[in-house]
């Protein structure tokens, strides 16, 4: 199978997790396709000054690979500059957000695996 990218879904989520602004979330692979390992495979896309609010997970880790841009990633309530390159990770129990104060667009690879 091969999915082109002007055929995956895109969600616009407002206010995600208490941040600003709007994150454009674009799905590489649905639920069925991750076989119940995996909830979300897909890009986070962080224009100027759009954000998602810290937010714990539980049963869940979530992985971030972040593709283009720079951002400012929460883990755990501490506050961390992330760029081109960078992978964060926020393992079951723990919190994190994401936000991307700076003039540039922010785009991230997500992963949520489940536990």
């Amino acid at each position: 199978m091969i999915k082109h990218e002007n055929t995956l879904p895109v969600t616009l989520r407002e206010h995600m997790r208490g941040g600003d602004g709007t994150v454009i979330i674009r799905d590489f692979a649905t639920k069925e396709e991750l076989l119940g390992s995996a909830r979300l495979f897909g890009t986070i896309t962080l224009e100027p000054g759009c954000g998602i609010g810290v937010h714990g997970h539980n049963g869940e880790s979530e992985l971030f690979f972040l593709q283009s841009g720079k951002a400012i990633y929460n883990d755990n309530g501490t506050e961390h500059e992330v760029s081109a390159g960078d992978v964060t990770v926020c393992r079951d129990g723990e919190c994190h957000g994401i936000r991307n104060p700076y003039d540039e667009t922010a785009v991230l690879v997500a992963l949520i695996v489940l536990a």
